[in-house]
This record gives structure tokens, sequence and C-alpha cells, in this order.
């Protein structure tokens, strides 16, 4: 089966019978019907509809060299540098859709599981390890163009060094293995759109102690004992002028509880073993192609902050002021040096042995690190340029009721009526200041990890002897 179409999504996620919780009760009936999901499950839909847009279908897909169907080009293996120019473009497409604001679009989950198949050498005569099965699984769910979310963080019930010594109680561990599959029990975070996709993937962070806790799996997402318990919805209104982000882009961060899972063997793609389970990570191509991938999409979101920023200063006519104009550069600035890291990555990719092109992984990191802190400082750009205007936003509600009239000359912007004005403050506020925007500013703070973690990662992998050498050979010139 080739690429689908958005009411084949969302046909398929309403027809599964997903364990999911939100504030104390298991939601019944369709999830796609429900108001917490219902925004984002129909983004997703329109995301996959693109994929069969005559304009962009060339960008979206590509064709299988097996089965000769065409597959979303998020599932796509780079062979050229060409290839991950398609990829880049492909994710950049669904990104504008979303202004990039959805973080588990459907083609991240994809390029996890393309970077897994482009890894299997990892796994190559490890004990307990199946490289021909994830492979296979691959194979299987590129043809069918399933969905995924995935888990793989402990939950912070003890951070400390030595929290391995302790008796672990809150993990998500194997507990017996079976000659149907593999029994897991505990939890994990954080999966986002947990219930919302077709499957997920389960895998062991880098750092596993003790066998149990290291191993790879994905399973379909209503497999009896697993549940996923949501965080509180932050979809308060449906109402596109009201709340224009969080009403369609909102997705719900769930944890992951396995209530004695049983995980079939042919589901399962290594166990046991943590010196793979830490390889897999660490000597595969998850960092570079998922770096890629998010960096792809980061982009589109700094150009969305840029518009509003943009929009807010001709709205309010202070172009002409210094510091207002040095707050929009700060954002240029951004958006520029994250440009110029994504193609030095692609144009400095190597091929592996195997075919694989792989971006180069320190130029991602350094941009994934980089706006980790420009994040939260573009969201604060806004809120300065906004000022009161950021909480002088009445509901649509107000403009329609009779005082739309005074709301409309009182509240007036240069050239916009105060209706059109509000409009544009509440995007702002929605992206910056709503629980919905707060939860991203969160989000793109940790995305990839603890960013001291993500500088100890460049500086680890940074090749200091070159400048080192130079140096030195200043030291020793003559005058």
């Amino acid at each position: 089966m080739p690429a689908i179409t958005g009411e084949e999504y969302k046909k398929r996620i309403g027809a599964m019978k997903s364990e999911v919780w939100l504030d104390g009760k298991m939601v019944e009936g369709p999830i796609t019907e429900h108001p917490a999901f219902r925004g984002a499950i129909q983004t997703q839909a329109e995301l996959y509809d693109l994929q069969h847009d005559q304009k962009i279908s060339e960008t979206m897909t590509f064709s299988c060299e097996k089965t000769g169907n065409k597959i979303g080009a998020s599932f796509m293996i780079p062979k050229s540098t060409a290839d991950l120019g398609k990829r880049r473009s492909m994710i950049q497409e669904w990104a504008r859709h979303s202004g990039g604001l959805m973080g588990r679009s459907p083609d991240y989950m994809n390029t996890v599981l393309a970077s897994f198949a482009a890894s299997v050498d990892v796994l190559e005569g490890e004990e307990n390890c199946y490289p021909d099965r994830l492979l296979k699984f691959y194979e299987s769910a590129r043809e069918k163009d399933w969905s995924f979310t995935h888990t793989f963080i402990n939950p912070q019930s003890n951070r400390s060094k030595l929290a391995f010594l302790e008796e672990d109680v809150t993990n998500a561990r194997i507990i017996k293995r079976l000659e149907q599959g593999l029994v897991i029990k505990g939890a994990k975070l954080l999966a986002t759109q947990g219930g919302m996709t077709d499957e997920i993937l389960v895998f062991s962070a880098p750092g596993a102690q003790e066998r149990c806790h290291a191993y790879g799996f994905s399973i379909p997402c209503d497999t009896p004992g697993l549940k996923f318990v949501c965080r509180q919805s932050f979809t308060h209104n449906e109402s596109s002028y009201n709340a224009p982000l969080s009403s369609r882009y909102e997705e719900m961060d769930t944890v992951v509880i396995f209530d004695e899972v049983l995980v079939p063997w042919d589901r399962v793609f290594l166990h046991d073993n943590i010196k793979a389970a830490n390889q897999f990570y660490t000597q595969g191509k998850f960092v570079p192609f998922t770096l890629h991938q998010i960096v792809s999409r980061q982009i589109i979101k700094t150009e969305l902050l840029l518009g509003i920023a943009n929009h807010i200063v001709e709205t309010i006519n202070i172009s002409e002021y210094q510091h207002v104009q040095s707050k929009v550069v700060e954002i240029i600035k951004g958006l520029e040096s994250m440009k110029a890291l994504l193609h030095y990555a692609e144009s400095n990719a190597v091929k592996d042995e195997a075919g694989i092109v792989i971006p180069s992984r320190k130029s991602l990191y350094v941009a994934v690190n980089q706006f980790q802190e420009l994040y939260p400082r573009f969201t604060e750009i806004i809120q300065l340029l906004g000022a009161s205007g950021m909480m002088t936003i009445p509901h649509e509600a107000d403009f329609k009721s009779s005082l739309g009239k005074q709301l409309d000359h009182f509240l007036q912007g240069v050239d916009r009526k105060g209706e059109e004005r509000v409009r544009l403050f509440r995007l702002a506020w929605d992206m910056t200041m709503s629980s919905f925007g707060s939860r991203q500013t969160l989000y793109e703070r940790f995305f990839f990890g603890d960013p001291v973690r993500l500088s100890q990662a460049i500086y680890q992998i940074y090749d200091h002897q070159p400048s080192m050498h130079f140096a030195a050979k200043m030291m020793k010139k003559k005058s």
C-alpha cells in the first residue's frame, strides 16, 4: 500500500482501542473525535494529504526500490546529497503547514525508524539482536505508512549518578522471557502523541545498567496492558481566532505504563544486551538523521517567529526605533545561522561503506544546541515587542457583541481595525504566552536532551587538534 491519505490515517486511528487516560478518565469512543486530540489529528491528516498534492508529490514521496510504490519521503534512507536535499524539502513542506510547531509530526518518527534500518550493521553478530527483523519491520511500516510515537526516557524518580545502585521500581523493564515474547512492566516518558498513532517504538536510552533495561521493539498502540496517561490538555478553545495555534497543533504528551505487556518476538529488535543498546545509539545513524530532521523543522519555526515579530512592528508602527530593529535582527541572525549550519551539514555529508549518505553531525549538534538557547529569547522578543498588546486580547465573541464597533475603534492598529489587530496579538500570545506556547518553549529548551550534555557532546566530538596546532605554530613564529 502506498503513501496514505489523511482520511485513511483518521480511519485507522479512530478504529483503534488504545487505552488513553485524561483527567482521571479513560477516553471513550474514537480518539479522533475527542476535543483534546481532534485538532492535532486533523492537522496530521492534512499532512498526509500533502503527499498526494500533485504540485509537490515528487517532493513528498519516492519510489520504493522493492515494490515501486510511492512511499513517504521521510522513510527514505539517503544514498546521495540530492536525497538529503529531498528529505529537507519534504520536512520543510510539512513544517510550513504546521508552523514547525509539531515536533512529532510523522516525518520525525519515520526518520527515527529509517535511521534504525540504516544502522542494522551495528546489531550484526550481537547476542539477542535481530537486524533482519528490524529491516523487515521497517519495510512493512513504510509500505503501510504507519504513524509512530516513541518512548525511551526513564521516570524522574531518582536522577542522581548512583541511582542505578537502588532497586528499580519505576523504569520499564523485561520481567519475563516467554515462548511468545518479552513481558515488559514499568513506565517510560515522554510519548508525545501517545494514543494518536498506529505504533509506539520503544528503545533504551544510552547508559542502561542492567540487561533487563536494554531493549528495542515496536508494538501497536492498542496492545493489551499498554496505557497512555495524558497531561492536562492545552486545547482550551477550539476557535481559530481565540486559539489559532493550540486549536490545531496541540500534541499531547503522555506517560506510558507497561502493565505486563507482551511483546511478540517478531516485534523485538534487541534485548538483554547493554553493549548493543548503547552502540546502536552512539554508533548508528540515529543522531545525524534525526538532527537533520529537527534542524530543518526549527528553521521553519524561526521563520514563523520572525513573521510574527515583523507584523507586530508594522501594526503598531514601531520600526523607527533602534532597539526594535536590533530585536528583530536577533531573530534574523538566528535564522540565517541555522540555515547555514544545515546546508553545511549536507555539503559535508559522507558516504559510508553501505552507500548511505550521512550529514555532518558536528554542525547539526551545534545548530540544535544553539536553538535551545535562542528559542526562549525569540519568544521573549515577541513579548517585548507586543508589550501590553499581548494582554489586550478580547475573545472573538466580544467583537461580535454590541461592543464590537467600539473595540474595533479603541484597539485598532495603524491600518487594521481592532478585530484584525487582536487576531495578530492572539497569534503572538498563543505562540509565546499561553499554556501551549509555554510548552513549546520548554520543548525546544530540551529537544534532543539536556543543553549541558549536548554541549559536552559537541566538545567530545569536535576535532581540537587543528586549532591547537595553529596556535602552537604561531607561538613558535619568529619576529
